[in-house]
């Protein structure tokens, strides 16, 4: 990952990243700090013409006016160099009428990587090339990593409306895919913070997009898996960061419960996070929090960034099994924000436990701190796709209305038995969306109902995968729900289609000349081998225990993936501590 590190003067915006033209005479040379110890110096050009417009932002609603910043921007310089390039290489696989897949370096999803020469490598554009305190704003690459995101804003005391709780997953990936997090049932997904798109079509322009310049295609890109263009750049919103996210566990004892807590403490404007745990079909927590800097009187500070600290399920679990037995309050805990942020990251939620029932190796507090650094989620991920997925088990997750998610999780009990659920709140993008949708209003007409997602995470008791994962799209649809697309489907095409409005998509690629990228099924859709060709015995072999689970720890360790876990600054960093300027 390079890093650039630079000084901003008064918090002026960078200038424009458009339009990238040749070096000039006035070169300027940058240092860049790269990740891997090492320094070089590179010729870049002058500043260009200022992107004409900026977004100013005063609680998450936007206004338009004209930049005026002359502040040059070496940064901005070598983004634009490399956007070039990538626009020149596109071109070209335009002109050939191939298609070509996007290679961002890392991912966060399920489905098998893409192979082949028609590559699109974009992995460079790593960087956040400004945070504005004034407009509230961060220009931002779109392989930013959320912990380097997050570290970047807080040093000047802001904080993005929604942050995916894995520290690996990009802001690219928030806005081509689907993120919806505990803070989206008042934001949104995380694309709905985004105030304006760089991106570069698959003919090779390079164009901008916001609300009010080709807002079709900003809003259709949002959700379609890299299947409109290639973004480049994002200007994402920001809000003012607190120290602590107070948090309380409200115990549950069932979904109808669940749904009724989530319903009333959605419904409280003090309240800025929601997301919740059903440990079981008869107990369960719904988590709030509220972002302070005074956290309640007698509120313990509770920290999940260390590897002697607890995982953060165990946490919730433990404190609400205490709380019944001395039939105290809801448990209530001061957790600083980025932590409480991250806070599934060590174990990937609970995904973590299933390697060491994989292994049958012993699962206790000395373990999990002795193994911290594999049980990170981008270890656990590289691990994940090299070993492929183990028989029996699921990683989705799914949205339906608040209607019918108890007859999900009934249905979830009884064919998968696969516990703790993860349940989270989520404010629906207006339709047509490539996002999950459903078309059930509020009273007044006008407000689409919120939706509940389900996390189905775990060992099941179906071992055929593809038998299991059909019955799973059957019963969901059958209820009104969608699936993340970052979990492949196996929906037949018109299956598929009968979920989306097609007609808008198709419309929407054509005008924006996509089609020489995948179409969303074509990226999402199972390999019709793993459906229906038998397994070769080269493949019995590596996908047999322990030989794929061993294969996968020794590539996690190849990728050292965990150095970016041990380098993470925002464990210890006080909000606003360094207004100016960091390693960006």
């Amino acid at each position: 990952m390079i890093s650039i590190r630079r000084g901003l003067h008064n918090n002026t915006p960078l200038r424009s990243f458009r339009n990238p033209t040749s070096l000039t005479g006035n070169d300027i040379k940058l240092t860049i700090h790269s990740s891997r110890l090492s320094t070089t110096t590179i010729t870049l050009a002058t500043p260009r013409k200022p992107w004409h417009k900026d977004t100013k932002q005063h609680h998450l609603s936007t206004s338009t006016s004209t930049f005026t910043s002359t502040i040059t921007s070496p940064a901005l310089d070598l983004h634009n160099q490399a956007v070039a390039q990538i626009s020149s290489d596109v071109r070209q696989f335009y002109e050939r009428k191939e298609k070509f897949r996007i290679n961002h370096g890392s991912t966060n999803s399920t489905r098998n990587n893409a192979k082949g020469s028609n590559m699109i490598n974009i992995g460079a554009l790593s960087n956040v090339l400004d945070v504005n305190a004034a407009t509230q704003t961060a220009w931002v690459e779109p392989n930013v990593p959320m912990d380097r995101l997050v570290e970047a804003t807080l040093k000047y005391g802001l904080v993005p409306p929604v942050v995916m709780e894995f520290p690996g997953i990009t802001a690219g990936g928030g806005y081509a895919g689907t993120s919806g997090e505990s803070s989206s049932f008042r934001h949104g997904f995380f694309n709905e913070t985004i105030n304006r798109v760089e991106m570069i079509l698959a003919d090779g322009q390079i164009i901008q997009c916001s609300k009010t310049e080709n807002s079709d295609l900003f809003h259709g890109a949002a959700g379609a898996v890299g299947s409109m263009g290639v973004t480049t750049l994002v200007e994402l919103q920001l809000r003012k960061a607190r120290k602590y996210v107070e948090t309380t566990y409200h115990p549950v004892s069932d979904m109808p419960d669940a749904i009724k807590k989530i319903e009333e403490v959605t419904a409280d404007p003090s309240i800025d996070y929601v997301d919740g745990i059903m440990f079981s079909k008869k107990k369960g927590a719904i988590v709030t929090g509220r972002l302070t800097d005074t956290p309640t009187e007698n509120t313990p500070v509770q920290r999940f960034g260390s590897a002697s600290d607890p995982w953060f399920y165990m946490h919730v679990e433990s404190s609400i099994d205490n709380s019944d037995r001395n039939g105290k309050d809801a448990p209530r805990f001061a957790i600083p924000l980025a932590e409480y942020l991250f806070r599934y990251d060590r174990g990937a939620f609970w995904v973590g436990a299933s390697a060491f029932k994989y292994f049958s190796f012993p699962f206790n507090k000395f373990t999990r701190w002795f193994l911290d650094d594999f049980l990170h989620t981008r270890m656990l991920y590289t691990a994940l796709h090299t070993a492929g997925m183990p028989p029996g088990y699921i990683v989705q997750d799914l949205a339906l209305p608040y209607s019918t998610a108890t007859q999900f999780v009934d249905y979830t009990d009884e064919y998968f038995g696969i516990y703790p659920l993860w349940l989270c709140p989520l404010k629906q993008s207006p339709t047509p969306t490539m996002h999950p949708h459903s078309t059930a209003y509020e009273a007044d007409g006008k407000t689409l109902k919120p939706l509940l997602n389900i996390g189905l995470w775990g060992y099941g008791k179906e071992k055929d995968l593809v038998k299991a994962n059909v019955s799973l799209e059957k019963t969901l649809q059958e209820l009104g729900g969608m699936k993340w697309l970052y979990a492949q489907t196996y929906y037949s095409e018109e299956q598929f289609w009968a979920m989306y409005d097609r007609r808008w998509y198709d419309a929407l690629r054509q005008k924006y000349r996509a089609t020489g990228l995948p179409s969303v099924y074509e990226k999402v859709k199972a390999p019709q081998a793993e459906v229906t060709k038998p397994v070769s015995r080269s493949e019995k072999f590596f996908k047999a225990w322990p030989i794929a689970g061993l294969h996968g720890i020794y590539k996690a360790i190849r990728s050292k993936s965990y150095v970016a876990a041990r380098a993470s600054a925002w464990k210890t960093m006080e909000i606003g501590e360094d207004r100016r300027g960091g390693t960006f």
